[in-house]
């Protein structure tokens, strides 16, 4: 059986004069098919280094959002929090140990 992830999937293959079999999956089949998505979407990107498998990644994460009950705004205002109290990673900065002073 050949799974076809996104919703226009079916339509292109049919215009291409090809057929698919799909499968609605419940809602915990889902949730293991995206996490398994999101492991296949960051190869792809550590393999191409491409903004276009970046895209790719962040619509997997935005579908693993929703299908876990939260929604796009909540992970941003989780984001920006969590920014905002231990920084991001736009200086650069490499914690290379932590020790207790004497």
């Amino acid at each position: 059986m050949i799974s076809c992830k996104l919703k226009r999937i079916p339509e292109i293959i049919e215009q291409s004069g090809k057929k698919c079999i799909i499968e609605v999956m419940n809602n915990d089949t889902y949730i293991e098919y995206l996490d398994k998505k999101l492991n296949e979407e960051l190869a792809e990107y550590q393999q191409d280094k491409r903004v276009e498998e970046l895209a790719d990644l962040l619509e997997v994460m935005y579908a693993v959002v929703t299908a876990r009950g939260y929604s796009a705004a909540e992970l941003e205002q989780i984001r920006l929090e969590k920014t905002e109290k231990r920084g991001a990673f736009e200086k650069r900065l490499l914690l290379k140990s932590v020790y207790e002073r004497n």
